[in-house]
């Protein structure tokens, strides 16, 4: 029994919707810092379509690749997140962003790799 969602029509555009509403969300939240809304709230809403994305949108044959740019994303995002702070003017926007951009890509990322070991030990 293999690990994969069959596509249909409707499951592909679930998850190109996810993914394009949780960068934007990323984005938008990170510029936006709006008191009322609770981090918590908007990160587990990033998490929720990371998820998503992550059983969805990425398959078997470009897992490699997703792995390899979401290293890339996370390695960045958390080594430099002081470095981009600091910057000024844009420092306060990017670093947030950054943070966002991760929420929601480490989830998929661990789908993703949860996936590709699943089929390795088949």
């Amino acid at each position: 029994m293999a690990l994969k969602v069959k596509k249909t029509k409707t499951i592909q555009q679930v998850g190109e919707w996810a993914f394009i509403v949780g960068v934007i969300l990323a984005i938008l939240v990170g510029l936006v810092q709006i008191p009322q809304i609770p981090v918590e709230t908007v990160a587990t809403v990033l998490i929720v379509l990371g998820i998503l994305v992550g059983i969805i949108n990425i398959s078997e044959k470009n897992a490699h690749d997703f792995l390899l740019a979401t290293i890339a994303l996370l390695a960045t995002s958390s080594a430099g997140f002081a470095g981009i702070q600091s910057l000024p003017v844009i420092g306060g926007y990017l670093g947030p962003i950054l943070a966002n951009i991760a929420a929601f890509v480490a989830p998929a990322a661990v789908i993703v790799a949860l996936k590709a070991v699943y089929e390795l030990g088949k």
